[in-house]
């Protein structure tokens, strides 16, 4: 059969193949792991940290360009994998493969600093439950409050969000909170959420909400370890600033 020919108007034009990376590109990203594997993560900036994940999303580009686009238009590395998916797709170049490698590293992390506090006295693992919560809510763009329920032991029972909110602003109730305690069995809890400003100053609501929680688990002899206000970089304890 002989072929069609072209469309009046139209001239004939190949299908665009994916060709292989060029070799200077494939030389980068040699370059860049060896890097990594002889100085882990210190070695490189955030823009080349990425640029490792997105290697595996974009196998045959110059990632370079939309790395220290993501990093300029969210602020860093954290920011960038924490980002929603719709902010991320708002980027050109972002795809759903460059998304799924993003949210696959943010769950890694979370599931790396879980294991951290998991089955451990938290009141002794102050440090690793800092990090938790940092990775968990340090860069999200609306306010998250979550409760760390424990037990007589001080060991963490479960994480749970308990509601999300607004940029500045999320609901919590206490009676609720008191509810959920009695259901896992918690003893103690620690209240966790953020503040997208990135200053964890409390504002007078969030005073006015740990007391009435307070009030509320005190006849339970449920006790309230402490008030976690997560900021961008810097953190506040109700208990360390004599709030608690």
């Amino acid at each position: 059969m002989s072929a069609r020919p072209p469309l009046p108007g139209f001239s004939e034009m190949p299908l665009p193949t994916m060709g292989a990376a060029r070799p200077d590109q494939m030389n980068h990203r040699a370059r860049l792991r060896e890097r990594f594997m002889q100085g882990g993560a210190a070695a490189l900036p955030d823009y080349e940290l990425l640029e490792l994940v997105l290697f595996r999303a974009i196998p045959r580009r110059d990632v370079k360009p939309l790395a220290k686009a993501l990093i300029a238009r969210f602020g860093g590395f954290n920011a960038v994998i924490s980002a929603p998916p719709a902010r991320l797709t708002e980027v050109q170049g972002v795809g759903s493969a460059v998304v799924q490698e993003l949210k696959i590293v943010e769950a890694a992390a979370h599931r790396l600093a879980q294991t951290r506090v998991a089955k451990k006295n938290v009141l002794g693992s102050w440090d690793a439950v800092l990090d938790y919560c940092r990775a968990m809510m340090a860069h999200r763009d609306t306010e998250q409050f979550h409760i760390l329920f424990l037990d007589r032991k001080n060991v963490l029972i479960a994480d749970e969000a308990q509601a999300r909110g607004t940029v500045d602003h999320v609901p919590v109730y206490p009676r609720e909170v008191a509810r959920r305690a009695l259901e896992l069995g918690a003893t103690a809890i620690i209240l966790v959420h953020n503040h997208p400003s990135g200053d964890p100053s409390p504002s007078e609501a969030d005073i006015t909400m740990t007391q009435s929680i307070v009030a509320a688990l005190m006849p339970l002899s449920i006790v309230v370890h402490d008030h976690l206000i997560i900021g961008k970089g810097a953190e506040l304890s109700f208990r360390g600033s004599g709030l608690l």
